[in-house]
């Protein structure tokens, strides 16, 4: 229904102010309101606040004036028609001033009334309009400042829970957010073990910072949300991780759909960073694994340096078997069959571990890896695991050193226990990879190569080292060495040149 308009008529003549009613307003459609001066006008445009005045200038204890004056001073705005035929230039610009919407003087036709007043209520009613929808603007621009403030806390919020770190601590993050974005008094967190399908409350948390024990039976995830009581699903596609609760119960505040919307943005965030830290987590237990399998593969054959960096770089490492050229050094104690047939069983163990101790020590140390040792026999390769430049180099300066080292020894040991190593070396293609069952496996080479590493060191008479022609090839510059006869090896037409290392005593 319309709303009736309502105007003040103020006016000490009673022809006028009846005139003006009951012929020209009322059959318009108008709701009047009198007064008879000034006074009695200004109580009633105080109380009754309609929505026009048409005002005489010229009227008892207060003028037209003096009553806009007071309204104004009110702080009261009411559209006004000033009707006198008191009129000046002074007085026009003062009655303006004060809020006139225009100046009619006296005599004035019905048509110039109505004419006016239907002019001043249109320009007011375009005027609230506007202030209308200026408000509505201004409120949306608010609302739309505070979304954006919020949208921007929830990103830096969300950048801060996505940061990688130990599971608790993200735990931590994610519901202290929660608090945060919807001002809540209590939060907690509800995570689902991937396992048993449990779920248990890993962090309840309160505004003023007190942290309930954690790892509390949670009867369920709820998913629904109350007045007083929020809670959202956690989850990355149809997998449900858990749930973020948040409680206003002890305050009483309700909380609103928009503290469900935040709550659910920051459950998608959370769900993520949940998500990938469970992620790291099963990255690094695999990496661990990994780890203890290559240790517990490797470090009985080379030496920590080789193991920490085969743990550094573990693809250098392939599964299987592959095929790659390595040095495969053979080390024999010569006269070993004579020497444990005339000594006793402890002495020949003692001697024979110490023999084996200096040599083992210098191959690790020469960063070789330790095959395997057949009795008074030891097998060494060079090149594996890990690529070496100058593999063949370093196989024959281990054997120089194993000499060394078992020369050094005998200054320890007497005459009838001072045994020498004779070593023979053989560079070329083999297949190097772990041989063996589940239950037991060894990280060895096989072929050719080996067997004529193992002939050589057969043909090298104590402290002497035996070589191939592509060995010396790479020690030619290095080290001197004395061409022998050509050997064939077996199950080979060509014999192959061989060479002896030359030592300096």
């Amino acid at each position: 229904m319309k709303k009736e308009i309502r105007i003040l008529i103020i006016d000490d003549s009673r022809e006028i102010r009846e005139f003006v009613k009951t012929s020209i307003l009322e059959p318009a459609g108008y709701q009047v309101l009198l007064a008879i001066d000034g006074r009695e006008g200004l109580e009633k445009a105080t109380t009754e606040q309609p929505d026009l005045l048409l005002l005489d200038y010229e009227l008892p204890y207060l003028n037209g004036i003096e009553v806009l004056r007071a309204l104004k001073q009110q702080q009261i705005s009411i559209p006004t028609i000033l009707i006198t035929s008191y009129g000046s230039e002074s007085v026009a610009v003062e009655v303006f001033r004060l809020g006139v919407r225009d100046y009619i003087p006296k005599p004035f036709t019905v048509e110039r009334l109505l004419a006016s007043i239907k002019q001043v209520l249109q320009s007011v009613h375009l005027e609230r309009e506007r202030d209308n929808l200026m408000l509505q603007l201004q409120n949306s621009n608010e609302d739309l400042n505070q979304r954006l403030r919020e949208l921007d806390t929830l990103y830096h919020v969300s950048k801060s829970v996505a940061l990688l770190g130990e599971p608790e601590e993200l735990w931590e993050r994610i519901v202290s957010a929660a608090l945060y974005l919807t001002d809540a008094m209590d939060g907690a967190l509800v995570l689902r073990d991937p396992q048993t399908g449990k779920s248990t409350v890993r962090i309840h948390k309160q505004r003023s910072g007190a942290t309930y024990a954690q790892d509390e039976t949670h009867p369920n995830i709820m998913t629904q949300a109350s007045n007083l009581m929020m809670a959202t699903p956690l989850k990355i596609g149809d997998k449900v991780l858990g749930a973020l609760t948040i409680s206003n119960k002890r305050n009483r505040e309700e909380l609103t759909p928009h503290h469900k919307r935040l709550l659910d943005m920051l459950a998608d965030y959370a769900a993520i960073a949940i998500a990938n830290s469970r992620l790291l987590a099963e990255v690094e237990e695999r990496r661990q694994r990994e780890n203890r399998e290559i240790r517990n593969l490797f470090e009985h054959y080379v030496s920590p340096p080789v193991v920490k960096r085969i743990l550094q770089q573990p693809n250098e490492v392939r599964p299987g078997g592959q095929r790659q050229e390595i040095s495969v050094l053979f080390a024999d104690l010569r006269g070993f069959t004579t020497f444990s047939a005339q000594t006793p069983p402890e002495i020949l163990i003692q001697v024979l571990n110490q023999h084996s101790a200096a040599a083992t020590e210098v191959i690790l140390e020469g960063e070789g890896t330790l095959d395997k040792f057949m009795g008074d026999e030891i097998m060494a390769f060079f090149n594996a695991p890990l690529p070496q430049t100058d593999y063949a180099l370093q196989a024959v300066k281990t054997a120089v050193h194993i000499l060394k080292a078992i020369r050094k020894l005998h200054t320890q040991l007497p005459p009838k226990y001072q045994l020498d190593f004779g070593i023979g070396i053989y560079t070329g293609e083999a297949i190097v990879g772990n041989v063996g069952t589940d239950k037991l496996v060894n990280f060895t080479v096989v072929g050719t190569t080996v067997n004529k590493a193992h002939a050589l060191q057969e043909l090298a008479p104590a402290r002497k080292i035996i070589i191939c022609q592509h060995t010396y090839e790479q020690v030619q510059n290095y080290l001197p060495a004395t061409r022998l006869p050509e050997v064939k090896f077996k199950g080979q037409a060509k014999p192959e040149p061989i060479y002896e290392i030359s030592l300096k005593d």
